[in-house]
């Protein structure tokens, strides 16, 4: 008996865990960049004198979809896409590296170049400083080059080089603040076959048809799971109805 409440218990527990996890892919649908969080369930055996036929159930976390998204042209100079694989490197506050597919950048009041979150984008030499009253143009290969708002002066200035990497995906692992990291930290080298598309914006490669389906289907499964628990109830009692009457 109480290796069907095992079961039963932690399955409709973890159940609820990935309908958590469907509801942040479909909030996250139009988020720009975004890749869908990916989990699936596992059976974990419990360890323990006359317990080696009982299991758990446990929600596995396998990483991310790291499928490409598609390419929106928006014609916005400060929209980069990174086209096929690739990450933008971002410093945190603690000089921390990170990495996002989030193009859609901006400047703060000093200049310097960010993602829309806050985040410094991270150049080959340290922060990409834009100085004032000036046109940007961001290269394919990450080059970030300044013209003076006047148009009579064509000077072109390099002012710095976003840093693109490329780290194979079974190494990265996202955080709570929705970037991601190498999983034994450190920073990842440039990579020169990553290529931007500026103008440009990359889409969440969340597929709402599809986690809405799994949405449908995890509930039936929390229903299935409720009703083991109950018919499991009903059969304690009827044995414990059983047991009076032979007493």
């Amino acid at each position: 008996m109480d290796r069907l409440i095992y079961t039963a218990m932690t399955g409709a527990l973890h159940t609820m865990t990935q309908q958590a996890t469907v509801s942040h892919n479909l909030a996250n649908a139009s988020t720009t960049g975004f890749r869908a969080q990916t989990d699936a369930f596992r059976a974990v055996p419990v360890y323990g004198e006359s317990l080696p036929t009982r299991a758990f159930v446990l929600d596995s976390t396998t990483g991310a979809d790291f499928t490409p998204g598609a390419i929106q042209q928006t014609n916005r100079p400060l929209d980069v896409a990174v086209q096929g694989s690739g990450w933008i490197a971002v410093q945190l506050e603690n000089g921390e590296e990170a990495y996002t597919r989030h193009g859609n950048l901006k400047m703060d009041a000093n200049g310097i170049l960010q993602t829309q979150q806050g985040f410094n984008i991270k150049g080959e030499s340290g922060p990409i400083t834009i100085p004032p009253d000036s046109r940007i143009a961001i290269g394919k290969d990450g080059s970030v080059s300044v013209l003076p708002s006047d148009s009579r002066m064509t000077a072109v200035s390099i002012v710095g080089r976003i840093k693109l990497v490329d780290p194979p995906a079974e190494q990265l692992v996202r955080g709570e603040d929705g970037l991601f990291r190498l999983k034994e930290g450190g920073q990842a080298p440039v990579s020169e076959k990553v290529a931007l598309i500026d103008g440009a914006l990359e889409s969440s490669n969340v597929n709402v048809i599809s986690e809405m389906v799994k949405m449908i289907t995890l509930a039936r499964q929390f229903d299935m799971q409720m009703k083991m628990l109950e018919n499991a109830q009903q059969n304690a009692q009827q044995a414990g109805e059983i047991m009076t009457l032979r007493g």
